[in-house]
């Protein structure tokens, strides 16, 4: 030890340099991330306009009434009805997968970030939600200008692909982003999942399980209301009973044969003795 003191008192004036090469790294990797995400940013971009570009040509290009051709229309009014049909078609199948995730415990605590808006992906994802869920129209047959119709179809294209990419980011993720404490409790939750909707356990196993969970979760996942709500559900079914064995047939009992009523007895006739004379 004190050799290394020693040594390290000749050499003290080598933590400047190597601070400064700390410091030079530590920058070169702030700036390296900084690119990722400008990158990442700039193909989220790029995708939701060539998302947007592929809705509109669905969705503007309509069989016309007057010919069996196929037009598009660039008249500003009045919108076609099948348009926005369209364009909601769209918009709920988005918001269905969305909700497949949200309304799913087993599938939030298998990909967390899809409810984590701490990531960035995740959070860009509900802010184009709530600005295609604003921007739709109240039905199809709502009087709106061109330029309304236009600003919700962006809006849808941007909600598709923003989806798209933070379901593949949640996917790869996974939970990468919890310490090995944390993945632990994850994984006793998980494991507690499958017998608090186990229909095969009983209610009070149940119960118990769906207390823990809870428990588990608790700091880690932020549940939905809506979910908390399915999931009780589920906890709560009626457990189905065991169908008891068909009981063997009772084979038919045979009808009695009736009996024929007795007829009158026959005549005796008298017997003829030997004995007596003639």
């Amino acid at each position: 030890m004190q050799e290394f003191l020693t040594w390290a008192g000749s050499y003290w004036w080598l933590i400047f340099p190597i601070m400064g090469m700390a410091g030079g790294a530590a920058k070169a990797w702030e700036r390296s991330a900084k690119r990722r995400h400008e990158r990442r940013l700039e193909t989220l971009k790029m995708k939701a306009q060539l998302k947007t570009a592929q809705i509109e040509a669905r969705a503007l290009t309509y069989p016309s009434k007057n010919r069996g051709a196929t037009v598009v229309d660039t008249t500003a009014s009045p919108v076609p009805n099948d348009l926005l049909t369209r364009l909601f078609a769209e918009h709920d199948e988005i918001t269905a997968r969305w909700l497949d995730y949200e309304l799913d415990v087993a599938k939030l605590i298998a990909f967390p970030a899809m409810s984590d808006g701490r990531q960035p992906l995740t959070a860009a994802f509900l802010r184009a939600k709530r600005t295609a869920d604003a921007l739709r129209p109240a039905s199809a047959e709502a009087k709106v200008t061109e330029q309304q119709v236009s600003e919700y179809l962006d809006a849808v294209g941007a909600y598709a692909v923003a989806f798209e990419i933070a379901e593949k980011d949640a996917r790869r993720l996974r939970d990468s982003t919890f310490t090995d404490a944390e993945r632990k409790r994850l994984d006793r939750a998980q494991q507690l999942l499958k017998v608090a909707v186990d229909e095969s356990a009983t209610q009070a196993e149940r119960n118990v399980a769906y207390k823990r969970v809870r428990e588990e979760l608790d700091g880690l996942i932020l549940l939905s209301d809506d979910a908390v709500q399915v999931l009780e559900k589920q906890v709560a079914r009626e457990i189905t009973a065991p169908a008891a064995p068909a009981a063997p047939p009772v084979p038919p009992v045979p009808a009695a044969t009736p009996t024929p009523e007795a007829g009158p007895e026959p005549e005796r006739m008298p017997l003829h003795r030997t004995d007596e004379k003639p």
